[in-house]
């Protein structure tokens, strides 16, 4: 009886408090590099997959699109 007292009365955490920290961390961590290479007048945005060649903002997110849409079929 005095176990299944104490099993109830455990804290039970959020579920996705693990992917809001994941989340923020990699926002932060490409947004810093974003800055930089933006401040530095590199070309970061080949830097990740799905952006190679592309000439423009809008051509560039249709191919991150693409990208992850090829990983998730």
């Amino acid at each position: 009886m005095a176990l299944k007292s104490a099993v109830q009365q455990a804290p039970i955490g959020k579920p996705l408090d693990g992917m809001v920290l994941i989340f923020v961390a990699l926002f932060v961590v490409f947004l810093v590099l974003a800055v930089v290479g933006q401040l530095l007048n590199w070309n970061w945005r080949t830097w990740f997959p799905g952006a190679e060649g592309a000439q423009s903002m809008l051509g560039g997110v249709k191919s991150a699109v693409y990208t992850v849409i090829s990983h998730l079929s």
